[in-house]
């Protein structure tokens, strides 16, 4: 195995081990909401004027799918949509008390997550730190010109 398949094989491995890990806290707390769901309120809990096209391009997923995941979480009673006084087109989503009671809870189970692996990171010296976010951001920067180059409109 060469470096690079050294490399990907690494990144795959570290993103199952941490995806196994932390499921079963995850799930444990968040009973009742999937994992899209989650990171959705996540990201709407995070970000101002959110809408289904910035969750769509974020998610790498289809306004079509957000539309359903944010209709569940609208039932759910986690988001609610508004509309701006200039704008009457255009319908965001905002977290409820409930919704930000969920966002708190998977804030929390992060800080833990990171507490867990802080021993690793410790250890890293801070040129290693740059080197592998240049190397991160290289590599998502090739593969956004990729997506760009095979005409993917996430519509």
């Amino acid at each position: 195995m060469n470096k690079e398949e050294q490399v990907m094989m690494g990144f795959r491995d570290l993103l199952n081990k941490t995806v196994w890990l932390n499921k079963f806290k995850m799930e444990e707390s968040l009973k009742g909401y999937k994992s899209s769901e989650v990171h959705c309120i996540e990201y709407i809990g995070r970000n101002v004027d959110c809408n289904v096209t910035k969750l769509a391009e974020y998610f790498y997923m289809t306004r079509g799918a957000i539309s359903k995941v944010t209709k569940k979480l609208i039932k759910k009673g986690v988001i609610e949509n508004y509309q701006k006084p200039d704008n009457k087109k255009e319908i965001y989503f905002r977290l409820t008390e409930q919704g930000k009671t969920v966002y708190n809870i998977h804030e929390e189970l992060h800080k833990e997550f990171q507490e867990r692996d802080k021993v690793v990171f410790e250890q890293v010296t801070d040129e290693q730190f740059d080197s592998m976010i240049s190397f991160v951001e290289n590599y998502n920067r090739h593969l956004d010109e990729e997506i760009k180059k095979q005409g993917i409109i996430l519509k």
